[in-house]
């Protein structure tokens, strides 16, 4: 008998969701900005620790905010990994900014600290750190970097909630943070995101920015009697229903990274005796980090042990992936940006990675087939 299909991941539903979703509509504000928007942003701001947190529609826009925030001008370069998502460099690039791809450490599959400066020139602008399966970059080192030259952090935090380095949260560590709730994500609303502002004079422009470049914020908190075009800016905010479900997911996020964690757990205890013989590697967490479970992922000897775990879990029923193709190597990322020097340890890396499905409710049983699959294929 077939075994029933594995999905890569199911969304957690807390069971608050709809119950808030029925108040937002019942308060009669659906637009954005209203008590449940506000709700989110409280609990983010506590969380973190930070001056302003702001929810937007994604965690594109919130990359897009910060770098309008940063005036970021044709020519400017921007340092970051080529193993990432396309929305890292794409909100730089939509303001003719020239992403400059570094390579990545051996064990976080993170930008690696120690290539940063030498990429530096004089049209460098900011740094941006990407933390892969919510765990951190190297920050001590990275602010330093920055703050030697001169230049701005944004973190790349996408999957990083309630994950720390060094117990501070990340995205609270740069100047900006931006945070994803997307479906995929382990907090989430269907699509959501969130800009975290952690250098207060970025504050007050942040909010005119996220409401089309108009003042509307100081007409909602009695500051003034009308608003006006003052900036640039665009409609970046969601609506309350989007923070109600947000809301129900945040007020639960403590157990559902514990709950994630297990899951991480199982899997990092079941590949540990193929780990110890050399035959895959497991993720690795440097002692500063505190991870949120947000990936498990493998490491196989070679691409083509890499394609036939997928194709055998395939033929299982059983929903995997690669990640990223790396950015310096598409049609993109030749043509806007640019490698400095070797990106050796991306391409090896990306082309022998295999993600397993993570979710709450996947069980032992699930999470052994899935093993002796990747043991028996390699």
């Amino acid at each position: 008998m077939q075994e029933s299909p594995i999905p890569f991941h199911k969304p957690y539903i807390t069971g608050k969701e709809l119950a808030y979703i029925n108040q937002a509509i019942a308060h009669g504000k659906l637009s954005g900005d209203g008590p449940f928007t506000k709700s989110c942003q409280t609990w983010l701001e506590k969380s973190t620790q930070q001056s302003k947190a702001l929810l937007t529609h994604s965690c594109t826009a919130a990359l897009e905010m910060a770098v309008l925030l940063l005036n970021i001008q044709p020519g400017d370069e921007i340092i970051l990994p080529s193993f990432t998502f396309v929305s890292t460099p794409n909100a730089f690039v939509l303001r003719g900014g020239i992403p400059v791809f570094v390579d990545i450490r051996e064990d976080t599959l993170n930008l690696d600290e120690t290539l940063i400066e030498d990429a530096i020139t004089p049209r460098t602008k900011v740094i941006v750190p990407v933390h892969y399966a919510g765990v951190s970059c190297e920050m001590d080192t990275i602010m330093s970097v920055a703050r030697a030259h001169g230049l701005k952090v944004i973190e790349d935090a996408a999957q990083g909630v309630m994950a720390t380095y060094k117990g501070k949260p990340l995205g609270s560590l740069g100047d900006f943070g931006a945070y994803s709730f997307h479906e995929t994500k382990n907090i989430i609303s269907g699509e959501g995101g969130a800009l975290l502002v952690n250098n207060p004079d970025f504050t007050l422009r942040a909010n005119v920015l996220r409401e089309k470049g108009t003042d509307r914020s100081r007409l909602f908190r009695g500051e003034t009697d009308k608003y006006t075009w003052e900036d640039i800016g665009s409609s970046y905010l969601p609506g309350e229903l989007i923070a109600a479900f947000l809301l129900a997911q945040l007020e639960e996020a403590q157990e559902i990274t514990r709950q994630r964690r297990l899951v991480w757990e199982r899997y990092h205890a079941l590949f540990e005796s193929l780990d110890s013989k050399g035959i895959l590697r497991r993720p690795i967490i440097p002692k500063d980090c505190n991870h949120n479970a947000h990936i498990y992922y493998v490491l196989l000897p070679t691409k083509e042990h890499q394609e036939k775990v997928l194709n055998a879990f395939k033929e299982n029923n059983i929903s995997s992936a690669f990640h990223y193709v790396p950015l310096h190597s598409s049609p993109a990322g030749q043509h806007y940006g640019r490698a400095h020097g070797s990106l050796a340890m991306t391409d090896y890396q990306s082309s022998r990675l295999v993600r397993l499905p993570l979710w709450i409710g996947l069980t032992e049983q699930q999470q052994q087939q899935i093993v002796d699959i990747v043991s028996k294929e390699i």
